[in-house]
Formats: C-alpha cells, sequence, structure tokens
C-alpha cells in the first residue's frame, strides 16, 4: 500500500488515522519508538486542517507512544 501525507509512519509501519473525525476535544495515541517524528508528521498533517493539538510522550498499557489531543 502507498503512504499517503495524511497517513502516519513514524516507525515505517504505516498508520491511518481519519482526520475528519479528529474532533475538537478528542484524542489519539501513536504507538511508536521514534517519538519526535511521530510528532512532527503530525504537526505536518495538522497544518493542512489548521488543527491545534496539544501532545505528551507517554506510556499507555505498557507501549510507548505519543498522545495527541485536538484543541481547536
Amino acid at each position: 500500500m502507498r503512504i499517503r501525507f495524511s497517513d502516519l509512519s513514524p516507525d515505517g509501519v504505516r498508520m491511518v488515522v481519519d482526520w475528519d473525525k479528529f474532533l475538537s476535544g478528542t484524542s489519539l495515541f501513536i504507538p511508536c519508538v521514534n517519538t519526535k517524528e511521530a510528532y512532527q508528521q503530525v504537526l505536518e498533517v495538522t497544518k493542512l486542517g489548521k488543527h491545534e493539538v496539544v501532545s505528551k510522550v507517554m506510556v499507555e498499557n505498557g507501549k510507548y507512544g505519543v498522545r495527541i489531543w485536538r484543541v481547536v
């Protein structure tokens, strides 16, 4: 499968996010090792929709990654 600009792949594994359904007040967890790359990819993609996001590196259910919250 081809990776689209709106897909995330910080560790080389494709993650499809339906950004249209990523509404204000919701969040998503991106399990990955390369958290800086995940954050950069989210910033690049969300600029297109002019979304504002907050992120935090964390461990959830024993998995390392980044949680992203949409605030606007």
